[in-house]
């Protein structure tokens, strides 16, 4: 009995969804979205609701049953309100600027390093040490956002480096002198 795949998916004013064989697309006012899906999965598409079913309680029809659910979920949420993951920074002389689309961070290291945004993300500089990366698409918002921080992952001893806003870093304590 999968509860996250039997809750159905409430289609919001403004966003159409179709089904053509195995593929869905979900139209909205932030952008279009496609995939495949797994053809064991039966999908029913009402004027405001998605449901799913699947044929029998095989452990693939499971675990497939509520990740389908999860993902046309973040399909019609990113078209209709789209996505955003906030980044800081944390360390002296630590910054970032928009130059143009291009983010560019000066982190410490030899180099500016420089971000290119893709097809529906988009980045905004509040102040030159907070980053948030915008889209209607949660996987190329969260791996952008994962690879900006890949740059300088936050440490235990001072906490410098670039981290979520929601991060917890767990601190260490240096060592001791005699």
């Amino acid at each position: 009995m999968s509860r996250i795949g039997n809750n159905p998916v409430t289609i919001p004013a403004g966003v159409t969804v179709s089904m053509d064989g195995h593929i869905v697309t979900v139209k909205g006012p932030k952008g279009e979205l496609t995939r495949e899906v797994s053809p064991n999965i039966k999908i029913e598409i009402n004027e405001s609701e998605i449901t799913f079913s699947r044929p029998n309680d095989s452990k693939v029809n499971r675990s497939l049953h509520g990740t389908t659910r999860s993902l046309i979920n973040n399909m019609v949420v990113g078209v209709s309100e789209g996505f955003k993951k906030e980044l800081q920074l944390i360390g002296v002389g630590y910054r970032a600027q928009l130059q143009g689309t291009k983010l560019v961070l000066n982190v410490g290291l030899s180099h500016p390093v420089e971000f290119e945004a893709s097809e529906g993300v988009s980045f905004e500089v509040p102040s030159n040490t907070q980053i948030i990366v915008n889209g209607y698409n949660k996987e190329k918002v969260g791996e952008l956002a994962a690879n900006i921080r890949g740059i300088r992952p936050p440490e235990p001893y001072k906490g410098k480096g670039i981290r979520y806003v929601d991060e917890y870093v767990i601190r260490k304590e240096g060592k001791t002198g005699k």
